[in-house]
Formats: structure tokens, sequence, C-alpha cells
């Protein structure tokens, strides 16, 4: 289904708890990433230039992956501020998860990884309650992208 169901008040809990993140989006999301890689290396095999990296620090300091991570939150960044017009939403997430199906075979289940990851460092900067007020978004987003996943013939 396309519609989403946010109330008003869950997508300014969200929008707050996402701002807190995302006020340092390049080296969160190089933080993200790099507890991706090292706690799922298969994840690695994707990314042609991080294959050789086999320590956080090396990642940490990557250009490459400094600027995936900050592509990664600039894309959600997008999302959440259309979580009150489905249209808009999907307008970020399909064209994403075309690419990510089509062109570079991601298996989707990466997403929820990548997903738990962010989740798990809000709640650790800045405690359960900004964790919960993004978790049905995380949901959201990973049931678009195994939408656009199965569209694509998954």
């Amino acid at each position: 289904s396309s519609a989403m169901s946010f109330s008003e008040a869950e997508v300014q809990s969200a929008r707050g708890a996402w701002e807190k993140i995302y006020v340092d989006a390049e080296d969160n999301g190089t933080t993200v990433l790099v507890r991706m890689f090292t706690e799922h290396p298969h994840t690695k095999s994707y990314f042609t230039h991080f294959k050789g990296m086999d320590s956080a620090e090396e990642m940490k300091q990557s250009d490459q992956v400094r600027g995936h991570g900050k592509r990664v939150f600039t894309a959600i960044n997008d999302m959440v501020q259309h979580l009150d017009n489905s249209e808009a939403f999907l307008g970020v997430v399909s064209p994403l998860g075309k690419k990510h199906a089509t062109q570079l075979k991601i298996d989707p289940k990466n997403f929820r990884i990548i997903c738990d990851i962010i989740l798990q460092l809000m709640e650790e900067k800045f405690g359960g309650d900004c964790k919960a007020s993004f978790e049905k978004v995380t949901n959201e987003i990973c049931a678009h992208l195994n939408n656009i996943y199965k569209e694509a013939g998954w």
C-alpha cells in the first residue's frame, strides 16, 4: 500500500529524533556504514573500493565510505521531509529502490540491517525515546523498498 499512516504527532517526533542524528550526517553516516561492514562483512562485497579495507579505522578515514555514509543520510533526510506526503515520499524511495534492485543488485535485506544500525546509534546517543520515535519510519522505508524490489522482479 502506498498510503502512509503517520499522525501529525508521529511526524513531528520522528523529525525531531532524526534531526539529532542528521546534524552530524557525515560522521554518523560513516559510523553506521563502518558498523555494518564490520558486523556484516558480506555487505562490503557490493562496494568494490571498500573490499580491501579490513580495519574500522581505515574505513572511517576513507573518503568513499564517508561520502556514501553522507549520501545514505541525505536520502533518508529527503524521505523524512515527506512523511506527511505519500506521493513525495515515494518520489524519493522509488528511484532509489529501483537503482539498488536493478543496477546495483543489492539484497534488500541489507536495508533492514542499515536501518537497525541507525536505530541502535540513535538509542546509544540519544536514548530509547529517540529510537522509538524513528522506528516506524524505518519500517515504512523498508516496506516500500521491498515493494519496489518485488515490482522489479526480485
